[in-house]
């Protein structure tokens, strides 16, 4: 496989690869995508939260082919019903930014019970309530969701 400079510079082809290693690894993949939880080493992060990654280097929603956007639409739905069967979210957010990371990817995210409104959207994972936590919690959530995603 030829890997351009791009990609050998990309966090998440990095991460492909196996350069990076996430706490929980990958939840799901399929021939054009995967499924992970968002990690910082800096500190606890919000519990639930999961990045779709494209497997193929491209950097915008406007780059998928036909059959990765079929896929990505598939496995947005399976992930979230996954977020409120296993953790019991209300609500799911996704977005896409790509702002500082060129390489496509989906942020997909939970709203829990009893959120705040003032805490809704982006700021959901702020909500001074939020369920934080480390790669042990990460860990947990991911065999729950890989778990159930198997099953489904």
């Amino acid at each position: 496989m030829n890997v351009t400079s791009e990609e050998i510079d990309c966090f998440i082809c990095r991460k492909h690869r196996g350069g990076i290693q996430i706490p929980g690894g990958t939840l799901y993949e399929d021939a054009y995508l995967r499924v992970g939880h968002i990690y910082s080493d800096t500190g606890a992060v919000y519990l639930g939260y999961l990045i779709i990654d494209l497997k193929r280097h491209a950097q915008s929603l406007a780059d998928l082919t036909d059959e990765e956007s079929s896929s990505l639409g598939r496995l947005l739905t399976r992930v979230s019903r996954a977020l409120k069967d296993e953790l019991g979210a209300e609500h799911i957010y996704s977005y896409v930014l790509g702002d500082h990371v060129p390489h496509f990817h989906m942020h997909v995210v939970p709203r829990y019970p009893n959120t705040p409104v003032e805490y809704w959207g982006f700021r959901v994972v702020s909500s001074p309530d939020a369920p934080t936590g480390g790669a042990a919690e990460i860990d947990s959530i991911c065999e729950k969701i890989r778990d159930y995603l198997q099953r489904k």
